[in-house]
């Protein structure tokens, strides 16, 4: 068993409503309210916003990512593979989805205003990164 962290970043803005995202994190992962951090800031135009933040450690880890490669295809985990360079640094993989999407239990990609899923695993030798991502990708299915 790899040893595996998740971290999960939200900004929600005062037009989206913060209950949806902790539903549709229940329904598809399983992660409660209390499995995120939640802190209130202010926006540059003094707009109220709310960050959500997860990190999930080992087991659950695992069943998370199980959980969202299902919800993906196999066009999309083809993209993830296809770009694991850009998307790794420091032993970390970085993937970023459509929040609206999300809401809609679909998972799609998009690099603006998207939830942030950090996926880290230990790299020892940085040549082997694609290599050990790609086998987690592929393993988890």
């Amino acid at each position: 068993m790899v040893k595996l962290d998740l971290t999960i970043d939200v900004i929600i803005h005062a037009t989206e409503d913060v209950s949806k995202f902790f539903d549709t994190f229940q329904e598809l992962f399983g992660l409660e309210k209390d499995d995120f951090s939640i802190s209130n800031v202010t926006g540059h135009y003094d707009n109220p916003i709310i960050m959500l933040h997860s990190k999930i450690s080992k087991k659950p880890a695992q069943e998370f990512l199980k959980k969202f490669l299902g919800l993906i295809d196999n066009s999309q985990k083809n993209e993830i593979i296809q770009d694991i360079e850009e998307r790794t640094e420091n032993s970390t993989l970085h993937i970023r989805f459509d929040k609206q999407d999300f809401i809609h239990e679909k998972i799609s990609f998009k690099e603006q205003d998207a939830i942030r899923l950090k996926i880290h695993t230990p790299v020892y030798n940085k040549k082997e990164t694609v290599k050990v991502f790609r086998d987690l990708i592929e393993q988890v299915n």
